[in-house]
């Protein structure tokens, strides 16, 4: 159990890591337009290839999860990304996180527990 906890955390960094990868990207590159401006500008934002290679790092390393672990175990683990994104939501970006969405996620957290178990 310490083997798949330690994967789906990974998988979750992963996710969340290209999550805030494309929001920064996305802030870069402006006011979205169907114009050769915006693409150049989108094509040479690292963030946006960042995003792409964290996505596919989370991706090969969730097809390892599921090779090894039954998938109503192993999904409902994923809920740690609500955790994980709202720490790089406040710590990353400074976003405001109130209260009630905090209780939310304890919420969830502890179903995933109950599921785990």
């Amino acid at each position: 159990m310490i083997r798949l906890a330690i994967l789906i955390l990974l998988q979750g960094m992963l996710v969340v890591g290209s999550e805030c990868f494309l929001k920064v990207a996305l802030e870069k590159m402006g006011e979205f337009a169907w114009t050769w401006p915006f693409f150049k500008v989108a094509l040479s934002t690292w963030q946006l290839y960042a995003a792409g290679l964290t996505a596919i790092l989370g991706v090969l390393e969730w097809m390892v999860v599921l090779k090894h672990y039954d998938l109503s175990l192993a999904y409902p683990l994923t809920a740690i990304s609500f955790i994980l994104s709202m720490f790089a939501g406040a710590l990353i970006f400074h976003e405001v996180i109130p209260p009630l969405r905090w209780l939310g996620v304890v919420l969830i957290m502890a179903g995933v527990f109950f599921i785990a178990r």
